[in-house]
């Protein structure tokens, strides 16, 4: 059998209502959980772009981007190995920070993480910090010991590194379009 791991799935699809949906729908249908799920417009504003970390075998994972392939909504998709992508992740962080030498550490550490201090009051302080998995984990694990009070990631945004993109023409021009706008 093969290994579960996380494997990353960068989709290009139209830009409109339901969309998400449909996606985060056929995970349900086969039984995945999704681990991360990242959404916005490209450059072009009627394509939005959705990154999706799901834990799958090999086999689970090709079946998933299949599936995905099929979707008159889907332009393009990609499976982004990690030695060939760039990956980031957003995490904000409020933490505990109760008088100056607790908020003097936290910022120190921030300091090393290379994270933003967006806001100082007088019981916490809330961070910024832009890195991979294990960066954000690293950060996130160590401000435990000053108690978080609060956080939010994004979801993993990935690109592949080099020239190659996502905007491969996988789908024949008007292949899909036949059920388009019936509902």
């Amino acid at each position: 059998m093969n290994e579960i791991k996380k494997h990353t799935i960068a989709v290009l699809v139209d830009n409109e209502a339901g969309v998400l949906s449909q996606v985060s729908r056929l995970f349900s249908r086969k039984g995945f959980n999704i681990e991360s799920l990242a959404v916005g417009t490209t450059d072009n504003p009627e394509i939005s772009r959705i990154t999706i970390e799901v834990l799958a075998d090999e086999d689970h994972a090709e079946l998933i981007a299949n599936q995905l392939r099929k979707l008159f909504i889907v332009h393009s998709l990609k499976v982004l190995p990690p030695e060939k992508s760039i990956r980031r992740e957003l995490v904000l962080l409020k933490v505990r920070a109760e008088n100056s030498v607790k908020r003097n550490e936290v910022i120190q550490i921030a300091n090393i993480f290379r994270a933003n201090i967006l806001d100082v009051s007088p019981g916490a302080l809330t961070l910024a910090m832009i890195g991979d998995e294990g960066k954000t984990e690293a950060f996130e694990k160590i401000l435990e010991e000053f108690e978080i009070l609060e956080l939010a990631r994004t979801g993993v945004v990935a690109l592949e590194r080099g020239q190659e993109t996502i905007n491969e023409d996988t789908k024949e021009k008007g292949e899909f379009n036949y059920g388009k706008n019936v509902l």
